[in-house]
This record gives structure tokens, C-alpha cells and sequence, in this order.
């Protein structure tokens, strides 16, 4: 990239912990924050658990909008910008408001709208708020950022499903690169749904109790809620201005292979060409790597090919290289989930502490095998990769280094 890129700010909302900190120390307790869903009837499905973030309460987060006009997604969303603007020291004289722009991903949107109006429909109840319904467009999920941070620059809303939450932080590391803004709040949110859910059951793909990526006996993904915000901001200017440094993102990394509508490619050929397009934006080769944060869903498909592909771009030291899923204690959070684990590679980075795969008992002799199983580890965590896989084949890789 022509323009170093500095990360400033941080903000997520998991099912285990709001707010960095919180989110952190239970991360690296290897906290599952898997349980039994409160938020619709899963007694028609044989599988009863997923991740759902637990004593949010939108009103502390919105200073604009009434947030009763926005959906879950929306209100998680503009949380976590909040918590990463704040965090990041910006105020209303830092930079003009065109000078900022808004990029979130998602997978299922405000799917919650819909949800909500069928039970209204189905049980006799009120009819939605219109402003409600008129606020079910993804786009609004950005918008309501924007509007609430006074972000006046380029904004978009990206649905690359899975792999969203890269792909937006992509989108504002390029809006950065090419002059057009000085930050950017990029990230990805999205709410637990009943379709979402019914959508991996009937693929079979859910777990009956805890995600176990990479164990010989994994079951099966764990379907959650969340979202993860980071502030890109021009190095130079954000040095001049004084601001902490999370870490420097060094580049990024997108591919398609289109392999099939829900499975990955067998050999991982769009991770491993995302990996290796991340490594050339970034200027370094794969040997300056030391840690990768996984997709690691825990599905048999996904982890023995992405297993492939990192054995592909890393060689012999795939299986030496600090690996780890932190989706074996939050699940999937969907669009949410690539933009809280590039939050968990900023603060691995700055605590030099690698989080745990948990619930791991069994290695598999498809699958890498450092998976930093169980407990944290502590480790001189100079340049992280993250992978996100998404439905479609979509890929998009991150890489971040320290300062």
C-alpha cells in the first residue's frame, strides 16, 4: 500500500464480553460463550445452541437516531463504531466529516425486521414502527453509522456473507490508499436469526453442543451473533494527531472460486490465493508471518481445506505456525465474525498473547496441527493473518503487523 495504514480504535460485541476488554480477557480465559438460544423457539430443530451477546443495551450507544427504528444488526453496528471511535480518540475536530468514511459487512442484514413482522403477522400483534421497516435495507446498517459518528465521506455496505467483515476493512484500506478519506470505520455486525439457523441445520451443519475446529471429531459449526469495528486511519496522520497504534495493516488479499454455492473448494484454492495476494500487497513473504487467526468454523469441509491451503502458502512450517479459532468459543458470528477476529490480531499483536482453540481434544492428521489448543499462549506476535471464508466462495484475507 502507497499509505501506511494505522489501526487507532476498537469496538465489538460478542456472546462473550462488550467492549475490548471485556471481550479480551474472557478471550484469552478461553471463555465458550455458547449456550441454549434465547432469542427464538429452537424446539422444532434437534440442535438447540449458539452465541448471542447478552445485556446490550442499545440506548447507551445512540446519540442520533432513535434506535428503536433499527434493526438488531443496525443497533449492534453502530455499538461497536461507537466503542471503536471513542476508543480511538476522535473527536469532532479531528478530521472534517468528508474525510471519514463508513464500510460494514454482513451476511444476513436486519433480518430480525422480517422475523419480527412474521410473529406480529402469525400471533395478532402490532404492526412494525414504518420507519422500522423502511430501515430493513442493508445499506441502513452504514448509513446509521455515518449518521450517527458524522461521517460525511464514501460509505458502502458489503454482503459477502462470512467474509464480510474483511472485505469492508478492505474496502476502507483502499478508500485510505487512494487519498479519498483519512479514516475509515469498517467492520461487520450481524444478529442471530431463526432463518440464519434454519439455513446451517438443514445443511447439516450445525454442532449439537461446542464448536471444535480442527479436532478430529468436530461436529459442526455454532451459529451466533456480534460485531467488530476497527478505525483505519492514515499512519502519518494519526502519529501527528498523537493517537495509540493497535497495529499497522499491511495489506489484504481477495479471491472467488466459485466452487460451490456452500462448500469450500477441496483444495483451498481461493484461500490460498488470497493468502498469497495479501502477502504481495503487504511486501513480505510468508516466512514473516507468526500468527494466523483461522476461519476455523469447525465443519469437516473447512478446516481440512483450509488446513490445504495454509500447508500450500506455508510450507514446512505450517504445522510450527501458532494457529487458532476463536470461533470454538463465540461460534459463527457471521458477517460480524473476519471484523471481530482482525479486533483479536490488533490486541494480539499489542499483548504478545495468542487465544486458544477450545474444546479441542483430538488432532486430525488432515488438519494443521499448532492450533494452540485449550489455553492461551503467550508469544512475540510480530505479523498476524487473518482468514475469512464465506458461502459462494469468497475469501478475503487480512494482515496486520506490529508497530
Amino acid at each position: 500500500m502507497s499509505r501506511r495504514i494505522a489501526i487507532t480504535g476498537l469496538g465489538v460485541l460478542s456472546p462473550i464480553g462488550i467492549g475490548h476488554q471485556e471481550f479480551w480477557n474472557n478471550l484469552i480465559a478461553g471463555t465458550v460463550g455458547t449456550k441454549k438460544i434465547k432469542a427464538f423457539d429452537t424446539s422444532i430443530f434437534d440442535v438447540h445452541n449458539g452465541g448471542e451477546v447478552d445485556g446490550f443495551v442499545p440506548d447507551q450507544y445512540f446519540k442520533v437516531i432513535n434506535p428503536e427504528v433499527a434493526g438488531r444488526t443496525t443497533q449492534l453496528a453502530v455499538a461497536a463504531a461507537r466503542m471503536a471511535v471513542e476508543d480511538a480518540g476522535l473527536t469532532g475536530d479531528s478530521y472534517e466529516g468528508e474525510r471519514i468514511g463508513v464500510c460494514m459487512g454482513t451476511t444476513m442484514g436486519n433480518q430480525s425486521v422480517v422475523e419480527d413482522d412474521n410473529d406480529a403477522q402469525i400471533k395478532g400483534g402490532s404492526p412494525l414502527i414504518p420507519d422500522l421497516v423502511s430501515h430493513y435495507a442493508e445499506v441502513y446498517i452504514s448509513a446509521a453509522v455515518a449518521e450517527e459518528m458524522g461521517a460525511e465521506g464514501p460509505i458502502s455496505v458489503v454482503p459477502t456473507a462470512c467474509a464480510a467483515g474483511n472485505y469492508a476493512i478492505s474496502w476502507g484500506a483502499d478508500l485510505i490508499r487512494d487519498g479519498l478519506v483519512d479514516v475509515a470505520i469498517v467492520g461487520g455486525a450481524d444478529a442471530i436469526s431463526r432463518g440464519c439457523f434454519a439455513v446451517f441445520h438443514r445443511l447439516g451443519a450445525i454442532a449439537p453442543e461446542v464448536c471444535q475446529p480442527f479436532d478430529v471429531n468436530r461436529k459442526g459449526m455454532m451459529v451466533a451473533e456480534g460485531a467488530g469495528c476497527v478505525i483505519l486511519e492514515d499512519y502519518d496522520k494519526a502519529v501527528a494527531r498523537g493517537a495509540h497504534i493497535y497495529a499497522e495493516l499491511l495489506g489484504y488479499g481477495l479471491a472467488c472460486d466459485a466452487h460451490h454455492p456452500t462448500a469450500p473448494h477441496p483444495e483451498g484454492l481461493g484461500a490460498k490465493g488470497a493468502m498469497q495476494r495479501a502477502l504481495v500487497e503487504a511486501g513480505i513473504g510468508a516466512e514473516s508471518v507468526n500468527y494466523v487467526s483461522a476461519h476455523g468454523t469447525g465443519t469437516r469441509a473447512n478446516d481440512s481445506s483450509e488446513s490445504r491451503s495454509v500447508r500450500d502458502v506455508f510450507g514446512v512450517r505450517a504445522d510450527e505456525l501458532p494457529t487458532s479459532s476463536i470461533k470454538s468459543m463465540l461460534g459463527h458470528t457471521m458477517g460480524a465474525a473476519s471484523a471481530i477476529e482482525a479486533v483479536t490480531c490488533a490486541l494480539t499483536i499489542k499483548h504478545g498473547v495468542i487465544p486458544p482453540t477450545v474444546n479441542f481434544k483430538e488432532s486430525d492428521p488432515d488438519c494443521l496441527n499448532q492450533i494452540v489448543p485449550n489455553e492461551a499462549m503467550s508469544y512475540p506476535v510480530e505479523v498476524a493473518l487473518s482468514n475469512s471464508f464465506a458461502f459462494g466462495g469468497n475469501i478475503s484475507t487480512i494482515i496486520m503487523g506490529r508497530v
